[in-house]
């Protein structure tokens, strides 16, 4: 008969047969150091065998969620034929009757120290599970305990913006044009003969970001997020200014700056005076553009907008902003918690007008949203 521990081993190798065949490049030194890691842990602890073998077996971010989404699958799969006899599915895990769980895990637990308290693993098994639905989760559903969890998983995103190339030209010795000057500084260091060729060319930075968002009563649910989102962004990249609306414009980059995030959206919030208020895009952005926009829109800015564009003021004053201010930017991109929704309609006239003058209209309902967005600016050109 076949031991707990020989079986231990069949389900470590049918697991990592599954991540390949869906696509996860698993070696078998990646497994063969799993299995020797396994022997450093408490396995009886399902949490640290979960990020050994995220750790161990997934080397690019991208496979992360197919990587929990298999793990989760192949540990919940409930016994249809005897623990021990040849399984009907390729991928099932052997299972221990008794305990309605995986072998692996009664292993697991009986490796555990002898005085310390079992753990029940399988009754674990939506743990990760539930951070998969978190990730899909609106923003404006979500309690407190998860808000701040998603606050969490913010704080641990990390930005980028497109880069652009600018007029001033930089040593580079894969660069296309020659730099004269420190050729000819070689030369007369060596009797007017050059010794080696200079190159140099234009250089790189990151585009500066231009963040407003709307903190009218019709925002009221997701506002307080959208300051987390933009305190992030702000302390992940350089050149990030800040701004909220209502019935005005209020300037917040100096404000975000503060190390800690709570206190931040707090003192941010005190300052704008017209926070869950009515809602005038058309002139806040009017003074925005008056005001703020030949200081910040300079070398290529991309401007991100927050807002489900309900407009109480005039869309035709809007509408001329809006056209001003995709012209004076790079990339103008309108984030609206609502568009996510199947039956989401831009009818509302503040958006209507808006849409003609946006480059990218995108969701910004969940995490998911929020990750795609950090791909959507690194890909920008």
């Amino acid at each position: 008969m076949a031991t707990v521990e020989n079986v231990f081993l069949e389900n470590l190798i049918l697991f990592v047969n599954m991540l390949r065949q869906a696509g996860l490049p698993v070696s078998s030194e990646q497994t063969m150091e799993l299995s020797e890691a396994l022997t450093l842990i408490d396995i009886s602890n399902r949490e640290q065998v979960y990020y050994t073998a995220r750790t161990l077996l997934v080397s690019r971010y991208e496979h992360l969620n197919l990587f929990d989404t298999l793990f989760n699958r192949f540990w919940r799969q409930q016994p249809t034929v005897n623990a021990l006899s040849p399984q009907k599915s390729p991928h099932a895990p052997r299972y221990d009757r008794k305990h309605h769980r995986p072998l692996m895990m009664t292993y697991m637990a009986e490796k555990a120290k002898k005085d310390a308290k079992e753990v029940e693993l399988g009754d674990k098994s939506g743990t990760f599970s539930d951070s998969e639905i978190l990730q899909r989760k609106d923003f404006g559903l979500c309690s407190v305990e998860e808000l701040e969890s998603i606050k969490n998983v913010m704080a641990n995103m990390r930005w980028q913006a497109s880069l652009r190339k600018t007029r001033r030209f930089v040593p580079n010795n894969t660069g296309h044009r020659l730099h004269m000057r420190k050729i000819l500084a070689t030369a007369v260091k060596h009797g007017g003969v050059p010794v080696k060729f200079a190159y140099q060319d234009k250089k790189i930075k990151q585009r500066p970001i231009v963040l407003i968002a709307d903190i009218s009563g019709s925002m009221e649910k997701y506002s307080r997020l959208v300051l987390q989102f933009f305190y992030c962004m702000s302390h992940s990249m350089k050149n990030v200014e800040a701004f909220v609306f209502g019935t005005r414009m209020t300037r917040i980059t100096h404000t975000l700056k503060i190390k800690n995030i709570d206190r931040a959206v707090d003192e941010a919030t005190r300052e704008v005076v017209d926070w869950s208020g009515g809602t005038r895009i058309g002139e806040s952005f009017q003074t925005f553009n008056r005001q703020w926009s030949r200081r910040v829109l300079r070398r290529g800015a991309i401007v991100i907008i927050v807002s489900d564009g309900w407009e109480r003021g005039d869309t035709d004053l809007l509408r001329k902003q809006m056209r001003y201010l995709q012209h004076r930017c790079f990339r103008l991109i309108w984030l609206n918690p609502l568009s996510g929704r199947s039956t989401y309609q831009p009818v509302v006239g503040g958006m209507q007008a808006a849409l003609d003058y946006v480059d990218d209209f995108l969701p910004i309902q969940n995490l998911q949203d929020l990750e795609t967005l950090t791909l959507h600016l690194k890909l920008l050109n």
